[in-house]
């Protein structure tokens, strides 16, 4: 039959050859899956000399792991499955948290399949649960750690602790919005989580035959971990309730206008509008709500100009070698207040006093300047021009005002002298920038819930920066990593 062409007036497609063309046909690999074989593989063979994993192994065996050792339950000539080393364990996260991965089943599986991880397990068998739970257990050991590791370069004359810059990150708690609850809304939730405990008890005791032992298990502990959970949030609100009373004190009620109307009758008949019904929900909106998720969060302003559940971080970092040298962890919606216990924290690790520390606007408090300086630091942050007002000595930030301390004066004309500029530059090249690096790696939300929990996982991004930047500095690189 012949070939017809596939349009009008074109030539017909030419039939695929039959015979072998003159130089035989082609030969080439097919994919054979069925084929069953043997995989020999050495997995030190898998790195390079120079990989990352290889230098996070040697960083973790310079550390001292006994805290870590001494946990171990399973011994010799006894029973239980062997632990697996915490070594191994900690160069995991470390890796991880350098490589931007932050879920403990994400790790697992890469474990199984990534060469690098494979290299660091060696052969061991690790589960996310086992990885879960060494993230997060160890919050002051890994606290020493980083002191250890800090003092280990001050030693080296790495770090110099002279010159500190300060800054707070918040990052997005595991919690949404709509966890957040009020004191009416709190107390029926705790009411449904208690019903819920005792109707799973009755349920095992009528007929303990319905579920397993296993699922019976699970629900009795969710439902417990539940009325927990909201007694943590019902303890929570009434500190806020408490802060508040605090901060703006009871209210006493104002002498009546002329005319015998009270204050709120008096705004009713100032705007008609309003109608009384909606007076109690504005009350209600103005209550303070805590999360059932995770009572220690708190609905932060963001970056972006958003607000969203979130906890700060304050990093305090040697501006000579970009090296993290102070962690807390809190759910302070501002920066203010936090200066102080920084250089305490890093007076007791490493028992001296930083001669200069570089901040932003938020945290200047004339109380603070005082203390600060009394103890021997020299403040470096930027004063506030006050454009409202015709004073010139109050409208120039850098002149001392009339009820200035000597130390607050003495900070206005420090930061009017180009040296103190040029130091305070240094602020956005180590601050900004450490918060950027963790931001690149994976620093975008929190996976785990609780301040303990969150100061854990911000001390593992501060040993994994400190690691990295050490190892650049060693190798004679550039300032910014």
């Amino acid at each position: 039959m012949a070939q017809e062409a596939l349009f009008p007036g074109s030539e017909p497609t030419p039939k695929p050859e039959s015979e072998p063309p003159a130089g035989g046909r082609p030969r080439f690999q097919a994919p054979v899956r069925t084929q069953r074989g043997w995989e020999e593989t050495e997995l030190d063979g898998l790195l390079g000399g120079d990989h990352r994993a290889r230098t996070v192994w040697a960083f973790v065996q310079s550390l001292d792991l006994q805290p870590f050792y001494r946990l171990i339950r399973s011994v010799e000539a006894g029973a239980g499955r062997p632990a697996i080393d915490p070594a191994i364990l900690m160069t995991l996260w470390l890796y991880a948290t350098a490589e931007g991965v932050g879920s403990a089943r994400a790790l697992a599986k890469l474990c199984a399949s990534h060469d690098a991880y494979r290299w660091i397990c060696g052969g061991v068998s690790v589960n996310y649960h086992a990885l879960s739970d060494f993230r997060t257990a160890h919050g002051e050991r890994l606290d020493v750690l980083l002191t250890q590791s800090v003092a280990a370069l001050m030693d080296e004359g790495i770090v110099s602790l002279e010159r500190v810059s300060q800054d707070g990150v918040k990052v997005r708690a595991s919690a949404g919005a709509a966890s957040f609850r009020g004191k009416e809304r709190l107390e029926e939730c705790l009411r449904q989580a208690k019903e819920q405990v005792e109707t799973l008890k009755r349920e095992l005791t009528e007929d303990p035959g319905a579920t397993t032992a296993r699922q019976a298990a699970a629900r009795t502990r969710a439902a417990r971990e539940r009325e927990e959970r909201v007694q943590r949030a019902i303890a929570a609100r009434e500190v806020l309730e408490q802060q508040r009373t605090k901060e703006t004190g009871p209210k006493k009620d104002k002498d009546p206008p002329e005319g015998g109307s009270t204050t709120q009758e008096t705004a009713r008949e100032a705007d008609p509008l309003e109608k009384p019904e909606e007076a109690p929900k504005k009350a209600e909106k103005k209550q303070p709500r805590a999360s059932t998720t995770d009572a220690e969060a708190r609905v932060m302003k963001m970056a972006d100009g958003g607000f969203r559940p979130a906890l700060s971080t304050q990093f305090s970092t040697d501006t000579k070698s970009q090296i993290v040298v102070g962690v807390e962890v809190d759910n302070c919606v501002n920066d203010f207040g936090h200066l102080e216990p920084m250089l305490e924290q890093l007076e007791g690790r490493y028992g001296t006093r930083v001669a200069e520390a570089l901040v932003d606007g938020g945290y200047v408090s004339m109380p603070e300047i005082d203390a600060v300086t009394a103890k021997g630091t020299v403040l470096y942050a930027p004063t506030r021009v006050q454009k409202s007002t015709k004073n010139p000595e109050i409208a120039n930030p850098h002149l001392p005002r009339p009820s200035d301390s000597k130390a607050v004066g003495d900070w206005r004309v420090r930061m009017g002298t180009p040296e103190a500029k040029a130091i305070y530059k240094e602020r956005a090249s180590t601050s900004e920038c450490v918060n950027a690096l963790a931001r690149n790696r994976g620093l975008r939300q929190y996976y785990v819930r609780g301040i303990a929990k969150v100061k854990s996982v911000m001390l593992w991004f501060a040993l994994t920066h400190n690691l990295l930047r050490a190892a650049s500095l060693r190798a004679g690189l550039p300032r910014v990593a």
